[in-house]
């Protein structure tokens, strides 16, 4: 090797060991980001495990992993209002870098908990009408998502009860009345009605219906790895 190979030799070695520590440094320096989910259904419903893993996966392919340089905080209220409520609380005092949130009831308790932590809601009926944002081009404030489906597809539920059962003459639609989307959902189902022959009655909900069996403890996970 000659003089001049071997001075560039130990030069791309020596910067090659300077460079090393500092981008080492550098990448174990970096700041862990938190993302806190919380959940208004179970751990166990059909498709629950499908959204998550998906999830993972996106993150993975934006540069995410779990453990490494992003910790994730996972809730699952299983419907029941007063968890959604404790979770809520609870997730948001970890002061989250962001905060995502699976359906609307627990998206409506969210908001009103945080008005600074940036929210990103997933199946939520109606955001607009349920007042979480502005609008879907413009959200505005600190929450933004996407739409479980359009309004005009509760009419679409009649036409196909019609075809399914054409006798029917009668329906009793099950909502909760204190929900934006459970108003604007019986509205639509209340004009599409006259046209497919269909008397339609609601039933409101209120809370999760009590029974005597022994209660389930909520589900809790925390995913660091």
């Amino acid at each position: 090797m000659s003089d001049m190979k071997r001075r560039e030799f130990i030069t791309l070695i020596g910067g090659a060991a300077v460079a090393w520590p500092v981008a080492a440094g550098a990448q174990q320096g970096q700041r862990v980001r938190l993302v806190c989910i919380l959940e208004g259904i179970s751990a166990d419903t059909p498709g629950s495990k499908t959204r998550y893993a998906a999830f993972l996966g996106g993150l993975q392919q934006l540069g995410w992993t779990p453990g490494r340089n992003v910790q994730i905080e996972v809730r699952y209220a299983e419907g029941d209002e007063a968890a959604i409520r404790k979770y809520a609380a609870e997730l948001v005092a970890l002061a989250p870098d962001v905060l995502v949130v699976g359906g609307g009831a627990p998206a409506e308790v969210v908001l009103k908990v945080t008005h600074t932590i940036p929210i990103v809601f997933v199946i939520a009926p109606d955001p607009v009408g349920s007042g979480f944002v502005e609008s879907l081009s413009q959200p505005g404030a600190n929450a933004t998502g996407f739409m479980m489906f359009e309004y005009n597809l509760c009419g679409k539920w009649l036409e196909l009860l019609k075809e399914i059962a054409p006798n029917v003459t009668h329906a009793a639609i099950l909502r909760n009345a204190r929900t934006a989307s459970g108003i604007g959902q019986f509205a639509v189902i209340q004009a599409v009605a006259p046209l497919v022959g269909i008397e339609v009655s609601s039933i409101d909900l209120r809370g999760r219906p009590r029974s005597n069996a022994p209660s389930r403890p909520s589900r809790r996970s925390r995913m660091e790895e």
